[in-house]
This record gives C-alpha cells, structure tokens and sequence, in this order.
C-alpha cells in the first residue's frame, strides 16, 4: 500500500496536470501565415520577450476567470491582461485558425469570438476598458441527447485544438481587437462554476466593408447568474443560450476545417500596413515597406497542417534591426571592459533570480489549487 506520503505525492502531481492541461492558444494562422501568440510558459520570464500579436497575460498556471470576476477587467482579455504591441493584418471576409497547445475533453462548452474597433491609434495603445466588443461566432450545444453532450470546446479538440473564425465582410476597414474565448463549463451547475479563458489577439481588417456595429464593453458581457453561465450539463438538453449579446449582421459560423501553415509572419508595429511574410523556419529579416518595423521573434512552426495537440511552439531569440554599436578601445588597463562583464553578469544573476522566484510562485499556486 502506498505511503500517506506517496499518495500525497501523486494528488500534487495530478493537480498540477491538470491545471496545466487548460491550455491557451499559442497562435494564429491567417491564409498560411502563422502569427504567434503570447507565450505564457516563456515570455513571463524574458527580459525582453518578442513583439507578438497576442495579448500579454498573468495566466501562467493557464487558469481562468471566475463569474465573480465578470465585472472586473480581468474578464476582457484574461487576467492582468496588456496590449500586444503588434497585429496581424486579414481582410474582412476571410477566416483566422486560431491554435491551442491543448484542451481538456471534460471541460464542455462554448467557443465565442468578439471584435472590438480600436480606432484610428490602433490597438497597441487602446485602453481595453473602453472596447465595446460584438459578436461574430458562437458554437454552443451541439448535441444535447446524452449528457454531458457534445459542444463547441469538442468540435475545437476534434479539429486539432484549433477554431476557424471568419471576419465578417460587411465589417468596415480599422484595427481591431479579436476576443476569442472558451467557457468550461463541467463546474457550471454551481454558482460561480463556470470557468472562462478568454484571449486577445490584435489585428487589421482591411476591404470595402461599411459596417461598424454597435458593441458591449467586457466588463458587461456576462453576469454570474446568466442563464448560459449558471447551467447543468449533466442532464438531457434540448438547446443551451449562448451568453454575450446576439450574433451580429453578417456574422458567420463557418465549417470547422485546419489551416496547413505555409510561412511564420512577424508582428506588424505601428500603422502601417503587412511586411512580406517568410517562409518557415526563417529570421526576422527588415520589412519591404520602409514605414513597418516588424521586431517580433519567429515561430518555428511545422509546414503541414496544425494537428499536434500537445506540442508547444517553440520561439527563438527575438532579433532587431539596429546595426551592432562601432567597437570601441577599452581604457588603459581594460577596466571598463571588466565594468562591462561585471555589470552584465549582475544582470544575467538577477534575471536567474527572477525566473527562479516566478517559478516558485507558479509551484505555490499549483500546489494551492489542490487545497
């Protein structure tokens, strides 16, 4: 018979399985270009992480917000959530592949996608709680005949942990925040069960559409009591409402199908429109328009279609554009190079030390997940 010890033992490491298991989408694919997303198992702990079209995020035990936190801004893009300092650029009409490393088959519900317009100063600098989002696809109950039933979060691991999602072609042309989330909801059937993970990625729509539809704010999207937050998967259902404002005009669910990525794309900076993209595995190289700065480190990505659920993308250091400082003649002595190395290994031991308590932190919370 095991030990109190041993048994102890394996509950942690069941725990924390699991709450690493929720997974979080690592990135977007946009007609073969693959965009990456945050990534929370590494930037957290770079000095300087890449510029990506994700939203930054303090998620790192890959958790969600609660109903009782609906009102807060956590709700809006996940928690202590940032802006992206990059984008992608899709035209409106055509569909965004948006990848998770993983998800949980227990974890039954709803897949939601949002716009909100940033305005003219784009999204990198936008103040998230004055986004108004609108719908633009929802997946729900699919089947209800047997429970817990069949959902959207299943058609999503189904498809390779990935969620096609088309930009409305009637959408007007404008920087954008994509809000796109998932609702667990296998705890739904008690008050504050239910479980979102929300994620935001920036973009720019572009083309010939006029529409600009009217939207809600995030923090006003759901309440804890609403009909499709409070609810009992563990039964027969007929039909499930969805929560957030209806559907838009011109909205779109679109047959769920994977994207085979063909290129990694670098984020693009400021207002400018899309550098070329580069063929995967490639580097950062400077952009053929001269007014786009693209900063953002490279996805090495596969070049067939994206079906691994439990692999991880796996990011290389981010490079610049900045040509190499002239080398200079150290001081009589070499003292200001020994200055240099000096400071420069403080630095890398303070970094360490960092890192090391980040984990630790991240440890203390796994482990306080179980209590």
């Amino acid at each position: 018979m095991p030990s109190f010890t041993s048994k102890s033992l394996l509950t942690v490491l069941a725990g924390a399985a699991s709450v690493a298991a929720h997974g979080h989408v690592s990135n977007v694919v946009i007609n073969g270009d693959s965009y990456q997303g945050y990534d929370i198992n590494s930037f957290p702990y770079m000095a300087s992480p890449p510029i990506v079209v994700g939203w930054t995020a303090s998620n790192t035990d890959n958790g969600f917000v609660a109903p009782d936190a609906f009102s807060s801004a956590d709700i809006i893009c996940h928690r202590n959530s940032a802006n992206a300092k990059g984008h992608a650029v899709v035209k409106a009409g055509d569909k965004i592949s948006i990848q998770w490393d993983t998800w949980p088959e227990s974890h039954h519900g709803p897949v939601i996608d949002y716009l909100a317009n940033c305005g003219t100063a784009g999204c990198e600098t936008v103040d998230k709680t004055a986004l108004e989002f609108f719908k633009i696809d929802e997946v729900g109950l699919i089947d209800g005949s047997a429970a817990p039933g069949k959902w959207g979060s299943d058609q999503l691991i189904e498809n390779g942990n990935s969620w096609l999602v088309q930009i409305p072609s009637n959408i007007a042309p404008g920087f954008y925040v994509l809000r796109h989330e998932i609702i667990a909801l296998h705890s739904a059937n008690e008050a504050n069960g239910a479980q979102n993970y929300p994620q935001c990625f920036n973009i720019q729509v572009t083309g010939t559409g006029t529409d600009k539809p009217a939207g809600v704010k995030g923090t006003a999207l759901y309440t804890p009591n609403d009909a499709g937050i409070l609810f009992n998967i563990y039964q027969s259902m007929t039909s499930y409402p969805v929560p957030g404002p209806a559907l838009i005009k011109g909205a779109v669910n679109v047959a769920q199908a994977r994207s085979a990525v063909a290129r990694t794309a670098t984020a693009i900076t400021g207002l400018a429109g899309a550098p070329a993209a580069t063929a995967a595995p490639a580097t950062t190289t400077a952009a053929a328009a001269p007014a786009v700065t693209t900063t953002s480190a490279v996805v090495a990505v596969p070049t067939t279609t994206l079906v691994a659920s439990t692999t991880k993308a796996v990011t290389v250091a981010p490079t610049t554009t900045t040509a190499a400082p002239a080398a200079t003649k150290p001081a009589k002595g070499g003292c200001r190079g020994k200055s240099q190395k000096r400071r420069a290994a403080r630095r890398a031991a303070a970094a360490a030390a960092a890192r090391e308590a980040a984990l630790a932190r991240r440890h203390a919370r796994d482990v306080a997940f179980l209590d």
